[in-house]
């Protein structure tokens, strides 16, 4: 799957089938449900790919000093892009996998 393909099916009523989770959230989230990508990145708490979803979805929130907590268990700091560029290197970087 592409990015192009990945943004297409976000007019879709459900997300793509044969995603990783990780995908499958960041799909929730551009649809507007934060608590169904958190409900995934809660999942797999301390696993490094879901600990970085999960820091970007507190940085989303808001809750900077959150975010924080999880870009470090993720090991990596916030970006400075922003939050539309972050979903974006996220998702590439998760269809890459």
């Amino acid at each position: 799957m592409t990015i192009i393909e990945f943004n297409n099916s976000l007019t879709a009523l459900n997300p793509p089938q044969n995603i990783s989770e990780i995908l499958e959230a960041l799909w929730y989230d551009a649809k507007d449900d934060w608590e169904a990508a958190h409900d995934i990145a809660q999942s797999q708490e301390g696993t490094q790919a879901y600990d970085r979803l999960h820091a970007y979805l507190h940085r989303k929130e808001g809750d900077n000093w959150n975010a924080n907590y999880w870009y470090r268990r993720a090991k990596t700091t916030m970006p400075n892009v922003s939050l539309e560029e972050e979903w974006t290197l996220l998702v590439n970087q998760f269809l890459a996998v």
